[in-house]
This record gives structure tokens, C-alpha cells and sequence, in this order.
């Protein structure tokens, strides 16, 4: 994997999170916002410029592809290098959270 890739994506702010979690399948921009919006109980909103921006910019740096277009929306997927990223991600929330529930805070 590219490092400087990993360096831009790792740790990742939540907004990028949530749009590459949200394209493990197929999904256009405003679903995008939808299903966020779903996950996190309407705390997580994503405007249309931070959307359209990041994955614009995923979609430079390799992370997503365009897979087609429906009544003009563009539909994106998550590529190998997008999917190998967010395990990173998730590994390193997980180590996170494991570490933050230690015996010294809940013992």
C-alpha cells in the first residue's frame, strides 16, 4: 500500500469514515448521507460540499471507483485499496476502544 496514502487516510476523520463504511456496496452521494444519518441516530450529518469534496477526492486517490450512473447520480464502490484502508481504520478504532476499557478503568 501506498504510505503516503495511508498517512493522508489513517487516522480518519469521521466524515471520510463514514462515506468509505458506506461504500463496502454500491451507493450514490445523497444515500450516502441517508444511511449515515441512519447509523449514527441523525449526529452524523454530511453537508453536500463535504460529501462531493471527499469523494472526489477518494476517488483521485484510488479508494472508490464510479461503477455507473442512474438519473444522473453517480454511483461509487469502495476499490481493494479502499477496503484495505478501512480495515486499518477499523483495526485501529478497535484497538482504541479495547484499550480504553482496560482493567485500570473498569476493574
Amino acid at each position: 500500500m501506498d504510505l503516503k496514502l495511508r498517512k493522508i487516510y489513517v487516522p480518519m476523520s469521521e466524515t471520510a469514515f463514514y462515506i468509505l463504511f458506506s461504500l463496502q456496496q454500491p451507493q450514490h452521494g445523497y444515500g450516502i448521507g441517508q444511511q449515515v444519518r441512519e447509523m449514527t441516530d441523525n449526529e452524523v450529518s454530511i453537508s453536500p460540499g463535504t460529501m462531493y469534496g471527499t469523494l472526489s477526492k477518494m476517488e483521485k486517490d484510488g479508494l472508490i471507483e464510479l461503477v455507473r450512473e442512474e438519473e444522473k447520480r453517480k454511483i461509487y464502490q469502495s476499490t481493494d485499496l479502499g477496503k484495505e484502508i478501512l480495515q486499518i481504520e477499523l483495526n485501529r478504532i478497535k484497538r482504541l476502544y479495547k484499550n480504553s476499557i482496560g482493567e485500570e478503568y473498569y476493574g
